[in-house]
């Protein structure tokens, strides 16, 4: 849902959110600030009172954590229905975590489907290029307008809209780069990347995250792209960023790791886990193998 002002958002969410209240059902809000008081505003003290508010920032913390908060708190929940009031966060200026907000929205109706959470994504139409906007309607297949839902005539399928992802060049690293090859030997591997990791200085409490994430793409290229490959790891200011590289078929889907995945099953559980542990996850491939970029912040 798109709005231009208090009284265009209170207009169109309110009358979900009481009906969602009305039902029994479970409300949550994790919008930015003045989002949330523009709503509360518009309840009574009891209904205001009813409704479960999150920090924004702390639902939206990474796209691959988001799913699984969501998918988390649907599992919870079950099987009283819940209705989520969002405000993805956009950021206009960096290309690589808006296409990566625009993929998790992408994913989202796949993901969710068979649970009984609801989820309506709202965005500050003042605030977006139009650009921005279209790639919102790209990626919702349900828009919200006064008083109706309307299917979205701009709406593509999570595959189609980020394949072409899969083909674009990722920018060279910039600055020092430390780098080795992938040991089969997957314990050797996680010992190597930790003294890489340590000789660049990766905060303790991300170094965790690095290796578990490492090792998963590893195994991954162990077993898919003909047993070879290279790990390679740099900083940039906020931030650690590594690329995992194989040389054969190894992960050709840019959407690898966000369906839910079954703990107890054999496959799917790591890239799962991976999505969460990094904030944010890049793939791109072509006939030499496979790139996958792992960006987490510092």
């Amino acid at each position: 849902m798109f709005f231009s002002s208090a009284e265009d958002l209170r207009g169109r969410v309110l009358p979900r959110l009481r009906a969602a209240l009305d039902s029994g059902d479970r409300a949550v809000l994790g919008v930015a600030k003045p989002t949330r008081a523009a709503l509360l505003a518009g309840l009574p003290p009891a209904g205001a009172a009813a409704v479960e508010c999150v920090e924004r920032d702390e639902l939206y913390t990474a796209p691959g954590r988001t799913l699984a908060t969501l998918y988390g708190r649907a599992r919870t929940e079950h099987p009283r229905p819940v209705l989520v009031v969002g405000e993805p966060p956009l950021p206009v200026d960096d290309p690589m975590r808006l296409r990566e907000w625009h993929r998790l929205d992408s994913v989202l109706t796949r993901a969710l489907a068979g649970t009984r959470l609801r989820l309506l994504c709202l965005h500050d139409s003042r605030a977006l290029p139009a650009r921005v906007q279209h790639d919102v309607r790209r990626t919702h297949p349900v828009l919200v307008a006064r008083g109706d839902e309307h299917g979205s005539p701009d709406y593509v399928e999570p595959a189609d809209f980020s394949a072409p992802d899969l083909a674009r060049l990722l920018p060279a690293p910039a600055g020092e780069r430390r780098s080795l090859e992938i040991d089969p030997d997957l314990a050797s591997l996680r010992t190597a990347v930790t003294e890489l990791a340590e000789k660049a200085e990766v905060p303790p409490e991300r170094l965790g995250d690095l290796v578990l994430a490492v090792n998963e793409l590893a195994a991954n290229a162990v077993e898919h792209g003909r047993g070879g490959g290279t790990v390679t790891l740099w900083r940039r200011p906020g931030w650690i960023v590594c690329d995992i590289a194989d040389r054969g078929p190894g992960l050709r889907d840019p959407l690898s790791g966000y369906a839910p995945a079954d703990p107890l099953g054999p496959r799917g559980y790591g890239l799962w886990i991976t999505r969460q542990v990094c904030d944010f996850m890049e793939i791109t491939a072509d006939a030499d193998g496979t790139l996958v970029r792992l960006h987490f912040r510092a």
